[in-house]
């Protein structure tokens, strides 16, 4: 376990989101705010085509049958 500095306006905002969202803990609230921005990232990066794409078709396999 490490020990991190935060400013007591700081503290104070994440003691007040962890009763908001019924964490156990400010640990836990961090967790929960570093997989969010984490999937927003993946979704940013990966879903760039979304709604775009074409599902594939026989005609899309590029094989010569001649």
């Amino acid at each position: 376990m490490s020990t991190i500095k935060v400013s007591h306006s700081t503290l104070k905002e994440l003691e007040a989101l962890m009763e908001a969202m019924k964490a156990k803990s400010v640990e836990e609230v961090i967790k929960k705010f570093l997989l969010e921005r984490r999937e927003k990232i993946l979704d940013e990066i990966f879903g760039i085509d979304k709604g775009k794409i074409k599902p594939f078709t026989e005609g899309d396999r590029g094989e010569d049958y001649s």
